[in-house]
């Protein structure tokens, strides 16, 4: 049946997959293993093997549903598991975590040193799935975004969303035709700068009909890019923010505004507003949040751009359903563990049931840190640097910078006015 496959697709998948480590973090959360700061010790070790156990069960089951191939996953996974793990224990030696390096960023490190300086052997490739290990990893964040909190910053939040990904995709598309990158081309980088990377950029390839290889080139563009913008937003806000606003928590929400209109993973957003703070992280995953809604909405517009011009790189005739077609049903999981996690609140802390029992929302942003490092890694082990400045892609190159430092500066006078000025006079 057509809608039981529709159901198989990746992003759908990742939802199910998402499923049963939600039902752990609210029914189990002192039995799940944690990640560990150390290799030394029994503990440590048991929460190694506990962490492989269920990432592995995710990964077998997510690619039977997904009729890949499953030949060599365990000692692929393996690989790649221990490259986060390592991430993860280098993150938390003092001496590095005390300049504020996050696990993410060694991931990507790591696998870059493994695909740059030596090459990524094939019984290592079956479990580079970076793509499914971050939509996995979003939807267990959304465990962690309540909806009180979301209704305090939404309408503020989708006004921003709107206004970012209108002018940043009609000024990248503009640099990017000015600087000689063909029209698919400009389409793919318009969206993944405007929106949300990755996601956007597969979306307005497949509406707008671009080259495999540019789409590869673009998206390890952009998941290159994030890796400094992680901590160069961070230090941004703390150098510029404080000179315009005086107080505290107003310079940490712009700062979660601003983070979340720029960086373009969902992944990098949550890792750098967490440098942050609490509030900032808050702010800076419903901002991203709200500009992947519009991803259905500028692949619709685009498939009626080129159809209204008869171009043949229109893949389907514009319609209503594109809209729903092309939205990462991912993100209906993260909105729905939102809403089933602010559901389960009282006073102050998430219970369950007339027993009143803890549940721990950490458990779930353990999952959700796991698959984002996993996921980093496999960017890494994806990602061939000297592809990034070949003279066949300096154009985009150019590009997609100028799109990127026109957005900074765009979004923080956006956010600046929204959560800086406009928000404390509604409040």
């Amino acid at each position: 049946m057509k809608w039981i496959e529709k159901l198989r697709t990746e992003d759908w998948v990742t939802v199910w997959m998402s499923i049963p480590l939600l039902v752990l973090a609210v029914c189990f959360p002192k039995e799940m293993p944690s990640v560990p700061s150390t290799l030394i010790g029994e503990v440590a070790w048991y929460n190694i093997a506990g962490l492989f156990v269920i990432v592995l069960a995710v990964l077998y089951v997510g690619m039977a549903l997904l009729r890949r191939p499953m030949k060599g996953l365990f000692f692929s996974l393996l690989a790649v598991f221990l490259l986060s793990l390592l991430a993860q224990v280098v993150a938390n030696i003092p001496q590095v975590a005390y300049y504020g390096f996050e696990s993410v960023f060694f991931s990507v490190i790591f696998g870059l040193i493994v695909r740059n300086v030596w090459h990524v052997p094939d019984w290592m490739k079956p479990a580079i799935q970076g793509e499914f290990f971050i939509k996995i990893g979003v939807v267990c964040l959304g465990a962690t975004v309540l909806f009180s909190d979301v209704m305090k910053s939404g309408t503020f939040g989708l006004v921003q969303a709107c206004l970012v990904v209108a002018i940043v995709w009609f000024f990248a598309f503009f640099v990017a035709r000015r600087s000689g990158v063909d029209r698919s081309t400009a389409m793919i980088l318009s969206s993944g700068v405007s929106i949300c990377g990755v996601s956007a950029c597969i979306t307005a390839a497949r509406v707008a009909g671009g080259d495999d290889r540019k789409l590869s080139y673009i998206v390890s563009l952009v998941l290159i890019v994030v890796v400094p913008m992680i901590y160069l937003m961070p230090w941004l806000a703390g150098k510029v923010l404080p000179l315009l606003f005086s107080d505290p928590k107003v310079v940490e929400e712009v700062a979660g505004a601003w983070i979340g209109g720029t960086i373009d993973t969902t992944s990098g957003v949550a890792a750098s507003s967490t440098i942050v703070g609490e509030v900032a992280n808050q702010h800076a995953v419903i901002i991203k949040g709200a500009q992947n809604v519009l991803i259905g909405v500028v692949a619709f517009f685009i498939a009626l751009y080129l159809s209204s011009r008869g171009e043949k790189g229109a893949s389907k005739a514009p319609s209503l359903a594109i809209v729903w077609e092309k939205f990462p049903k991912f993100i209906l999981g993260f909105v729905a563990a939102s809403l089933v996690f602010s559901l389960l609140q009282s006073n102050g802390q998430l219970t369950v049931g007339a027993s009143k029992k803890l549940i721990e929302p950490g458990v779930a942003k353990m999952f959700s840190t796991l698959f984002f490092s996993l996921a980093f890694v496999c960017i890494g082990l994806d990602t061939r640097l000297k592809d990034i400045v070949s003279k066949e892609n300096r154009h985009a190159l150019r590009a997609f910078l100028t799109a990127q430092v026109f957005n900074i500066i765009i979004t923080l006078v956006i956010a600046a006015a929204l959560f800086g000025v406009l928000k404390p006079m509604w409040n």
